[in-house]
């Protein structure tokens, strides 16, 4: 748990998501802030921006990575799929093991990279058992919890919905809603994906709608927490959007920008 501020103390927190991999910024990104957030997605399989990055072009180079990009992009999932498993077949080594290997190399990297403190929950791109051997002292990894920082309440709720994407940390909707039951009524809701509000998970360069939540959208309405911050869409159509009493804030994509989003009270 954060300390609590002396008398006339502002309290300044940097909020990232979306991290795949920007080691190097998010070293930086706890400078002049009393806390970092971190709303997930470590891990980067394959960048979009640029196909030559990620553990997939690593694997099987830029001209398949290019192929399954616009698979993926056209909604032709099935055919993604295919070309994936046949790409993967080719391999010698168990698939299961060559992505755990080249997950535990990235995270070695950005767990260090954390300042202390930092608070943190996954992604739908994370792989949660390993979380817990690479977290050290500083980081506080949290999942349907909540932790004092400042004065102020902040909950977490970390992964996705289940998505024709398959991505390793997608739950069902039952599960999810739990932990945001779990949660309750807090002064900051931090969450990976964003409520189920068109403007907030259209990705306009995807040119598709990422899942959101829609147990996130009833509880924002039913508690009216202050913020309600989370990342997952890349280039949202809308950045910013208040719900009743709600400042609800995409953080941004922190593999391309580099910048914390700032809180500060």
């Amino acid at each position: 748990m954060a300390p609590t501020p002396a008398p006339n103390h502002r309290t300044r927190v940097h909020v990232v998501s979306d991290v795949h991999g920007n080691a190097r910024d998010l070293a930086r990104a706890g400078e002049g802030a009393d806390a970092l957030i971190c709303l997930g997605d470590l891990v980067l399989f394959l960048d979009y921006a640029d196909h030559s990055r990620g553990i997939f072009p690593d694997l099987f180079g830029v001209e398949n990575a290019d192929r399954i990009v616009a698979l993926r992009t056209a909604r032709r999932f099935e055919e993604a799929r295919a070309l994936g498993a046949s790409l993967w077949a080719g391999l010698r080594e168990n698939r299961a093991t060559v992505i755990e290997e080249a997950v535990r190399k990235q995270y070695a990297e950005l767990f260090a990279a954390f300042p202390t403190p930092t608070y943190a929950t996954y992604g739908n791109v994370d792989m949660p058992p390993l979380w817990r051997e690479y977290a050290g002292p500083g980081t506080t990894v949290l999942d349907g919890e909540r932790v004092e920082i400042g004065g102020r309440v902040f909950g977490f709720v970390g992964g996705g919905l289940r998505t024709p994407m398959r991505t390793p940390y997608e739950i069902s909707d039952e599960e999810y809603a739990a932990k945001i039951e779990a949660v309750g009524e807090v002064d900051v809701l931090c969450t990976h994906i964003p409520p189920e509000v068109p403007e907030l998970v259209y990705d306009t360069v995807a040119r598709r709608f990422e899942r959101g939540s829609r147990a996130l959208l009833d509880a924002i309405r039913r508690t009216r927490p202050r913020f309600s911050l989370f990342g997952h869409v890349h280039q949202p159509l809308v950045k910013r959007m208040r719900i009743g009493a709600t400042e609800c804030v995409n953080v941004g994509h922190f593999a391309s920008t580099g910048t914390p989003w700032a809180l500060e009270w």
